[in-house]
């Protein structure tokens, strides 16, 4: 605060006079800060040029400006390296950072991506050239924290799992406009069917794209394990077959189909991949039986739990409302070392799902959780919300904050507690054993029995429990 304030004196000072890279050194020195990274340098990160700053007095030039081309990059490198700079602090937006970072981080540089909202508290003119100085001044006194990222190894498997998920994503498009081409024929097989790109939903658009308009026939299609019966079935495939909705129907499936294989692709990739991670299981106790066998339509066709078991050492789908696809999407997502948040309350600030902290003058002005954009933390959110009508504790706890502050707020809550049961298991190892909705009810009454006590005491009164009375009929 008292850097922010010394630059912003030194603007008001010389109003519209733009602060120099040598009055912010010497506001640093006037302030007695120490030198922390002295071998710093700062990048300001563009779509076609990038802007780098080094420490006065290490080259002719202080500011250089590098092209986006991979041989500019190099170049880059080998100057820095000349200029003995360390650790490089760079800001940027979208996806141009990610080339740099991983030249600069196998060159041997210690590389920090630094949020862009934590550097913009002064105010004055906008350049690059500003910017990769004032990154360069902030990261040699040490201000300067780094943006999470999970080691190399993590960062190849979350980018098969992110193209995964946007071919699953992809892929629904085409489900919606098969459907919308079945209901503009009046064919309502959504209707009879739980999910039209099941085994009997595909083998009857298949037929009904081959040229067979006979109800009777595609109702026959009818796998044994379908609820709704035949006459059902053939209610709803009788409508108007016109030409134009057919051909739609046939682009649409295509379409599906070259997605599905593209996941297949995918996930012999990701299995392949999988397979050269270290196993952490070591002497620990085989993988107990999935709770139950039913599995999602997009879960991958091989075993993934085991691997997921073989490379974290721990079974986090023993946690309710985690599914194989879930604690793969958490794992891709914070890595396998959980040192690298210190405390719990560091990760559940990182997901956003903790409270904030906004207090002015004793006073507490917000109270809401940080809007983030995080992966693992939807993840959460969606296996909190899965839990509505569980059995478990977690369920209870759910449909509890329920009651009192509503489903936003409960999924929140709810998905704050996961992370934190996450996070334990993470750590330490432990295996974690659901206590079921009763003991928690159970656990709950008690606090509260303890809490009203309390309050009695306080106002000079006892509670005394009323004996339960028992009606002989």
């Amino acid at each position: 605060m008292l850097l922010i304030a010394g630059v912003l004196e030194m603007k008001k000072q010389g109003k519209n006079k733009q602060v120099s890279v040598g009055e912010k050194a010497q506001v640093f020195s006037q302030k007695g800060f120490e030198l922390i990274n002295p071998n710093a340098a700062g990048i300001d990160i563009g779509a076609s040029e990038h802007w780098v700053s080094v420490p006065i007095g290490r080259d002719s030039e202080s500011v250089r400006r590098f092209g986006c081309f991979t041989s500019d990059l190099q170049a880059m490198v080998t100057w820095l390296k000349q200029c003995g700079i360390k650790t490089v602090a760079m800001e940027s937006t979208s996806v141009y950072w990610i080339p740099m970072f991983q030249i600069l981080e196998t060159s041997g540089f210690e590389v920090r991506l630094v949020n862009a909202h934590f550097v913009k508290t002064v105010p004055g003119r906008k350049s690059d050239v500003l910017d990769c100085q004032w990154l360069q001044q902030l990261h040699t006194y040490g201000l300067l924290s780094g943006s999470f990222r999970p080691e190399d190894q993590i960062c190849v498997l979350r980018s098969y799992i992110r193209q995964r998920d946007n071919l699953i994503r992809s892929s629904s498009t085409h489900i919606l406009r098969m459907q919308k081409a079945l209901q503009e024929m009046n064919l309502h097989l959504n209707q009879v069917l739980s999910d039209i790109t099941g085994i009997t939903g595909l083998k009857i658009i298949r037929a009904i794209v081959g040229g067979e308009r006979d109800p009777k026939v595609l109702a026959s299609m009818k796998d044994c394990r379908v609820k709704s019966s035949i006459t059902e079935i053939e209610k709803a495939l009788t409508g108007d077959y016109r030409t134009e909705h057919i051909f739609v129907l046939k682009q649409e499936l295509h379409l599906y189909e070259i997605y599905i294989a593209q996941i297949q692709l995918c996930d012999i990739e990701i299995e392949q991949y999988l397979g050269s991670f270290e196993d952490k299981n070591g002497d620990k106790p085989p993988l107990p039986p999935e709770k139950t066998k039913k599995t999602k339509g997009n879960s991958p066709q091989f075993d993934l739990r085991s691997h997921l078991y073989r490379i974290s050492g721990v079974d986090f789908t023993a946690i309710d409302g985690f599914g194989v696809l879930t604690v793969q999407t958490l794992l891709s997502e914070v890595g396998l070392d959980p040192g690298r948040f210190p405390t719990v309350k560091h990760f559940t600030s990182w997901l956003g799902l903790c409270p904030g902290s906004r207090i002015s003058g004793g006073k507490v002005l917000s109270s809401k959780t940080r809007k983030v954009v995080n992966r693992a933390a939807t993840a959460l959110r969606v296996a909190a919300q899965s839990l509505a009508s569980s059995k478990s504790a977690a369920g209870a706890f759910y449909r509890r904050k329920k009651a009192q502050l509503g489903a936003p707020k409960a999924i929140t809550a709810t998905a704050h507690k996961l992370a934190r049961i996450f996070y334990h298991m993470w750590k330490h190892g432990d295996t974690y054993v659901d206590t079921g909705a009763n003991s928690y009810e159970h656990k709950y009454k008690q606090r509260a029995i303890s809490n009203l006590k309390k309050k009695a005491k306080d106002l000079g009164f006892d509670l005394v429990e009323q004996p339960q009375i028992v009606e002989v009929s």
